[in-house]
Parts: C-alpha cells; structure tokens; sequence
C-alpha cells in the first residue's frame, strides 16, 4: 500500500468512518444518514464492504432477535433514503442475490484503511526498518476517533464487532508502540501507553511497553511502580501473577540492568525474554520431508491452524517438532507441545491436559489449586494466548472434541495437530497427509544411522529391508537403529530375517522403541467392527491394494454399506484413501503399514472374526 493511497483522499472524494460514531462526507460535506435503524443499515454494510449482506442479516442487525413482520419492507425503506444520501458519490448501494452490497473502495473506508497501514507497518518492521514501521502503525492508530459506532450498540451484531474492533485496535498501539521505542520516540510512547493503561489496567503487554518507556525515560521508578500496580491487581482480582516474560524485565529494571529498545516485545526483531521453549529436540538425521516442511511453516507464519494426520509411524511428531523448531522467530513468546495420549496410548483427560498448559502459562501452579471449571480454565488458557504469539502443537489427537478448547482463537498464536484419525470436524484448518517415504528417502535414513558406507557395500540388501518396512519412518529407524547396535550383523541376514512371514514386528524392537505397541496403539482406538474387516483384509499381501468389491464379499453386504464401513476406516485413519479422486468401486484402498501387520498377528490368534 503506497503512501499517497493511505494518506488521504482526493478532493470530491466519498470518506466513511466506523472508527468511532457513523459518519459519511463526500467533497468534505456531510451527508445526512437518517434515523437510527437506516444507519443501523449502513453500519452493517460497511463492515462487510463490497460483499452482499443478507436482508436476514441485515434484520438481525436492526432488530436483534425480534424482527417485525414488517421487517423486509421496512428495510426496503432503509435502502431507499440511503441510496438517496449516497447520490452524490454515485449507484453505491445494490441489490445483490438475497440481500444489498455497498460498493465502497479501500480508500473510503477508515477501517480498511487502517487495516492496511498495520499490514504495511508489520511488514516494515519484519523488515527490520523501525522507523518506517512506527510511521505506518501510527497512521492506522490515529484513524481512530474512539471506540467503534458507540451510538449503534444497541444492535448485539454491532455491539460484537465493536468488542472485536476495540481488541483489534489495543494490538495495534501495542505494535506501535513497540516498534515506536525502538524508533527512540521514547516520550510519545510514555504519553500513549498511560492513556491506555489507565482502560486496560490488566493487559500485561502494554504494562511491558510502558515500564521499558518509562525506565528509558530516566523514570525508573515509576517503571516499577506500575509493575507493583499491575502485580497487586492481577492477586486481587483474578488471583495471578504477572508472567514470566513482565517479571523479567521487572527484575532487569530493579537491578538497573539494560533495558533498551531491543527488548520489547513486538511485531520486529528481538521479542521478549522468551517463555520456555517445551518441545522435544529435533532429530539430528531428520530425513526428507521437505514440501511437507514447507507447507507447514508456510501455515504457521500465516496464522493458520495446521493438522497433519497420517498412520501410525509416518512421522507425524517428527515433521510437526522439526517445523516448530525452525519457527523462533516467529513465536517469540513460546513453543510448546502437549501429548494429548499417556504412555500407554491412552487420551488424558482434558482437565490434566489443560492445567499442565496453564502451569505452562504460569497461570497456576501446576499442583493441586485449580479452578475446577474446565471450561473456564480453557478460556483462561486461550485469553493468554491472545496477548502472545505462540506456537501450540497438540500432539496425537484422538478426537476433535480433545482439540478444541485449546486451540488460540483472537491474536497471532496458532497451533499444529497430529492425529491417526482424519479430525474432519477442525474448520478452517489446512490439512497436510503424511504418507511412507519413497525408497530413496528410506535408504537416506537407513544411510544417516548406520553410515553411507554400510549401506553403499550392500544396496540390495539395504532396500529389502527398507521395503520390508514398508519404507515407514518409525519401522526403517527401528531397523537402522538395531542394525546400528548390532554392527556385525550383515544386512542381507537381516533382511532375511524382516521377510520372514510374522516376524517383522518382532525385529523392529530396540532399547524402548517398540514398533509393535505403536501398532497396538493405534489398533485399540478402532471400532470392533472395523477390527474384523481389518482381520479380513489382512490376508492380503502387504503393500497390496484392494477394491469395494473385495469388502463387499467379505462383509456379505451391500455396496452402499460396503462404502460406509469404508469411508468411516479412512476417518478413522483405519485405511488409507486414493492419492487421486476416483469413483468408490473403483478406487485403490490400501491399509496402514503397522496395521496391516499386527491385524495379521491378531487374525492367527483367531480372536476376532467377522460375523457370519
């Protein structure tokens, strides 16, 4: 966004404002809006510029839950005197499918203008240029004539995107005056952050900026003064403490450490003293995966909330630890994860989960004092992560309903998921299927363990045994890591050995990781009647594919039940679905690598069969 289109409009121009009370200027006159519930009409356009609202919407919007009978033809009447307003400026407001659209440009609206200065300004000050950044965000913040549409909060809708607006523009003077400071406007930041403090007594953020304003000031005593401030509020009204990162930077002033602009938190480079980092070490010999990798860091730096699903051993942890790790930079305030299932492959309870992220968050002590409302502690959990930028990665998902409470909602945390299962019910999350590694990304691995030179002295015998793994990360490592362990043992005898008809899972066994429980694990999470087509279809060679009609014979059924069990196995990460779109009875089918082998193992034992 250029300066010229930001700065101003043209003369003659149209000029909207929703960035406090309603108000409409063409060629710099006011124009009349009406009576309350037509500007009520138009405040709920504008705030969905150039997309159609529906007339139902709209009567939500004027009248909250009780619309007259009346209400299309009165709103009819709306239209008519807004249009007659609007006349100057041109054919603004049209009837569009099912309801009306405003047509109104970026640079008539405060709103979007605001939006992209703080796009712009954020983009700067990634860029490391403070000053530009400073410049931009305080142009958007000085759009701002108050709170957004005050008189019009009688309407819930208005009254809600008002809330979200006021949140929206708090994050804004906190990006600016973070990257203010660091611009050496020390004064104005003073000035600005006691203004907001003064509504916002308890945002810890904008206490951080204001102490490191004021200690840069020569003020140091009242840069702790108002840590102490804040400190006997949180006790007395919600029963914490500040968090880590504010005590820090109370300590630095307390002790007179430096504290310089470089340490606030903020939109550029440095961030705060960071929260603790929770995330297991990468691993050193981390091997392909490099769109998946990319895809997944793409996500994340966009906000967005990742799920990455795939069998039992495809790497899912791996992939998700190795993303995170990269990502430093742009979590400053935290990576953790959280396994969602104990040791034994069981899902933990939510409350176990949710007190161990706010012994996290240091919003409890992580001992026995705990709220005791679960829904309360995942609201205070995801209130925390509004203030931050974290990166949340909820490890081995058994069902949705174990996810989302803890997901961030408002502000720039986001989270990654890994599941078995498919987790089709997480909306707008952007999905990445993990499947085995190809052949020469299994040697790779079977190479980094156990040395290049190994495996180049005998290359055939090293892809039997990748493929006797079904080239599955946790199988090929197990097998290099044994072999790696057992360093006289030749590779073509232990290929012979994995080929040898139900013993691969007895092989991939070395030190504590055991292949076969992961199997077991993700074979209890399965329905009965999904164990029994799995014993069925176990008789299949391994890495074979299978069609609809061998289901169907083998559950004596129906096409169309034959594709429900189907489609409810591949949700349930029980069968791996085609790569490619392709009608149901033709489709390829495959089972997981792990699955497939211990439903071959439990179909010898005879204890679970298919109803006759």
């Amino acid at each position: 966004m250029s300066r010229t289109v930001c700065s101003g409009l043209a003369p003659g121009a149209l000029k909207f404002s929703v960035l406090g009370p309603l108000t409409a200027e063409y060629d710099g006159r006011p124009l009349a809006l009406g009576p309350l519930k037509q500007r009520l009409v138009l405040a709920t356009l504008l705030l969905r510029p150039g997309s159609a609202v529906s007339v139902d919407a709209l009567a939500e919007a004027v009248w909250n839950d009780d619309p007259p009978r009346t209400a299309r033809k009165n709103l009819q009447v709306y239209v008519s005197g807004l249009r007659r307003a609007l006349a100057p400026a041109g054919d603004r407001l049209v009837q569009a499918p099912g309801g009306y659209l405003l047509r109104v440009a970026e640079a008539e609206l405060d709103v979007s203008r605001s939006r992209a200065l703080a796009q712009a300004g954020r983009r700067a000050a990634e860029d490391g240029d403070c000053r530009r950044a400073a410049e931009l965000l305080c142009q958007a913040r000085r759009l701002w004539q108050g709170p957004a549409l005050p008189e019009l909060t009688c309407s819930e809708v208005i009254r809600q995107v008002s809330e979200r607006l006021a949140f929206r523009h708090l994050t804004l003077c906190e990006d600016w005056a973070e990257v203010a400071l660091k611009a050496g406007q020390i004064n104005e930041v003073v000035e600005v952050t006691a203004e907001l403090v003064e509504r916002h007594p308890l945002r810890e953020r904008l206490r951080a900026v204001q102490m490191i304003a004021l200690h840069l000031a020569g003020r140091r005593s009242e840069a702790l003064a108002t840590y102490d401030d804040l400190r006997q509020r949180l006790a007395h009204e919600l029963g914490l403490s500040p968090n880590a990162a504010l005590e820090s930077r109370y300590r630095s002033i307390l002790t007179e450490q430096a504290v310089g602009p470089a340490t606030t938190i903020g939109v550029a480079a440095g961030g705060p003293p960071r929260s603790p980092v929770v995330l297991p070490v990468d691993i050193p010999d981390f091997t392909g995966r490099a769109a998946e990798t990319a895809r997944l860091l793409e996500n994340a730096v966009d906000g967005a909330t990742g799920v990455v699903v795939g069998p039992a051993g495809v790497g899912k942890t791996a992939l998700a630890v190795h993303a995170a790790h990269q990502l430093a930079d742009a979590y400053p305030d935290g990576r953790v994860l959280v396994r969602l299932r104990d040791e034994n492959g069981e899902p933990r309870p939510p409350a176990v989960v949710t007190a161990e992220l706010l012994a996290y968050a240091r919003l409890t002590d992580g001992g026995s004092a705990r709220l005791g409302d679960s829904d309360l502690e995942a609201a205070l959990w995801r209130g925390w992560l509004a203030d931050r930028r974290v990166l949340l990665i909820l490890d081995d998902a058994a069902t949705e309903n174990s996810v989302r409470p803890l997901l961030p909602g408002a502000g720039r945390s986001t989270a990654i998921v890994t599941a078995r299962t498919q987790l089709g019910g997480i909306t707008s999350a952007r999905r990445i299927t993990l499947e085995s590694f190809s052949a020469a990304e299994a040697l790779d691995l079977l190479a980094q363990v156990i040395g290049h030179g190994r495996v180049n002295r005998d290359r055939a015998s090293a892809r039997r045994i990748v493929l006797a793994c079904g080239q599955l990360p946790l199988a090929v490592r197990a097998a290099a890591q044994k072999l790696a362990v057992l360093r006289h043992l030749p590779l073509d005898e232990y290929a012979e050995r994995l080929e040898h008809p139900g013993a691969v899972l007895d092989e991939l066994t070395v030190g504590d990781l055991d292949v076969r429980a992961r199997a077991a694990d993700a074979w209890r999470d399965l329905a009965d009647h999904h164990l029994a087509l799995l014993v069925a279809l176990s008789s299949l060679p391994l890495n074979r594919t299978f069609r609809m009609e061998q289901v169907i014979r083998m559950l004596g059924r129906g096409p169309g039940e034959a594709r429900r069990v189907l489609e409810t196995m591949i949700e349930a990460g029980a069968v791996l679905s085609p790569r490619a779109e392709a009608r149901s009875h033709s489709a390829d089918y495959l089972l997981p690598y792990l699955l497939h082998l211990y439903a071959g193992e439990v179909g010898l034992t005879g204890e679970v069969g298919l109803a006759g």
